[in-house]
């Protein structure tokens, strides 16, 4: 048996960045701007925006500067460019949420606590300022294209923890962590939830590893029902 080919996205450029974008049939129910981690790229989620799409919700996944198809390099730019995002979609439904995993949770994290009317973050094994830092000062090279000094001096002033606590009145947080994430501690989640207001939700995973939770068909649509109920305040 045969299964359809799904609809592809369609693509655009805002600013030197590349973006897919997912849309539903008749009015969005809501939005969401999807943030994949450090040296992968939009791609990888198309998974959780066509379910987004099927959802009713429209969803924006783009790469990050220094990453597939956009230009320049990551660096103390990236908020601006999330809530560049935000404003593209927000051009087509009132409600709109960020998703992101690793990397783009930290992204995800710090872009909502400058934008208060956003809806909801669901963050997917977040990674902290320092971690991102050590990761910096390594020496081991890395899989995308960064701006390190300029990076290094600019992670030194965040604080994601100072960041989570000062998410919108009514932004809800969604984290999500498997207990056998090899890269990021799951108690960053753990550390992350306590220190957000409500509305607020942590699942921690038995066993998986660091991107086992982010394509897993039941967590996406945990995600989107999060999304959806967050919209409808």
């Amino acid at each position: 048996m045969e299964h359809p080919v799904p609809a592809p996205p369609q693509l655009g450029e805002l600013d030197g960045l590349a973006y897919a974008l997912f849309e539903p049939e008749g009015e969005p129910r809501a939005g969401v701007v999807i943030l994949h981690g450090g040296g992968s790229a939009k791609e990888s989620h198309f998974d959780f925006a066509r379910g987004c799409r099927a959802d009713g919700i429209v969803a924006l996944a783009y790469d990050a500067r220094g990453h597939g198809r956009s230009e320049g390099e990551f660096g103390p730019g990236a908020l601006d460019d999330v809530l560049a995002m935000v404003e593209l979609l927000r051009g087509r439904t009132g409600a709109v949420a960020l998703r992101g995993s690793s990397m783009g949770g930290f992204q995800a994290i710090h872009a909502a606590a400058r934008d208060p009317s956003l809806c909801a973050v669901v963050a997917i094994c977040p990674a902290p300022d320092d971690l991102l830092l050590r990761a910096l000062r390594s020496g081991q090279p890395l899989d995308f294209r960064c701006d390190a000094p300029a990076t290094e001096a600019w992670l030194e002033t965040l604080d994601i923890y100072d960041a989570v606590g000062r998410l919108g009145p009514q932004t809800g947080l969604l984290l999500l962590h498997a207990r056998g994430d090899e890269q990021v501690p799951w108690t960053v989640s753990e550390e992350l939830h306590a220190a957000a207001h409500e509305p607020k939700r942590l699942l921690i995973l038995p066993g998986g590893h660091h991107r086992s939770l982010q394509h897993d068909l039941e967590l996406q649509a945990v995600s989107r029902r999060f999304i959806l109920a967050a919209a409808k305040g």
